[in-house]
């Protein structure tokens, strides 16, 4: 059985999933609990994600999902004549949407010449909706090779991981197993060729064994400041 308390911000989170699909802030949830800290919404969720109600979907902020609800907040009452016994279809509770996945920054990554691609433990806050299915990390940009594709200096390339690219694709490149640099990749003859998108740079032409694609490009983030 839930306390009082309990029970009301599991009911206040299942009607703000059921109204928008994306799950209260501990902001919200403390004011509508009308609690004096953050802290008393962190035990109640605690409390819940112990007893089967909610859990936290996992690499993403503020997204809970609400997996069972107590007797007491069903609302179907119990008939008052025998009916003849219909099989309710399963009913789906609403999971967060819209919301934040957290992602694995790996240092710069040239859009002019090749830089080496640093490794960190550094993660970056992204909207889910920026990214599709499968693996991704971000690079931050560096130079201006990319600028005609929409690409600046100081941007964040969200890479989905792929070892293999299509013909036009903008692509993480790792050449000789050292340098790393975002381009188009195509094909001239039997060589691979790795396009800016600046007129003032030439394109780079390798031999298909120095090259391995690490990612393709799936979203851009920019800061104004």
């Amino acid at each position: 059985m839930l306390t009082p308390k309990q029970q009301e911000l599991l009911s206040f989170i299942q009607t703000r999933l059921e109204e928008g699909g994306v799950s209260p802030s501990f902001e919200e949830m403390k004011d509508a609990l009308d609690l004096r800290s953050k802290s008393g919404i962190h035990r109640l969720i605690n409390a819940l994600e112990e007893r089967g109600f909610i859990r936290r979907l996992p690499n993403r902020a503020r997204a809970l999902e609400v997996l069972k609800l107590p007797d007491a907040m069903h609302r179907a009452p119990a008939p008052a004549v025998p009916t003849p016994k219909v099989s309710a279809p399963a009913v789906l509770l609403p999971t967060a949407a819209n919301d934040v996945i957290e992602i694995p920054l790996h240092g710069r990554i040239a859009a002019g010449v090749p830089i080496e691609a640093m490794e960190s433990h550094t993660m970056l806050s992204v909207p889910a909706a920026l990214l599709g299915s499968g693996d991704h990390y971000a690079l931050e940009v560096s130079g201006d090779s990319m600028m005609e594709a929409g690409i600046l200096d100081g941007d964040f390339a969200l890479i989905q991981r792929t070892d293999v690219a299509r013909e036009g694709q903008i692509v993480v490149a790792l050449i000789d197993d050292a340098e790393a640099t975002l381009k188009y990749f195509r094909r001239e003859g039997s060589r691979v060729r790795l396009d800016p998108a600046n007129a003032a740079y030439e394109p780079q032409i390798y031999d298909p064994r120095q090259v391995r694609i690490q990612g393709k490009l799936a979203g851009l983030l920019r800061r104004y400041n």
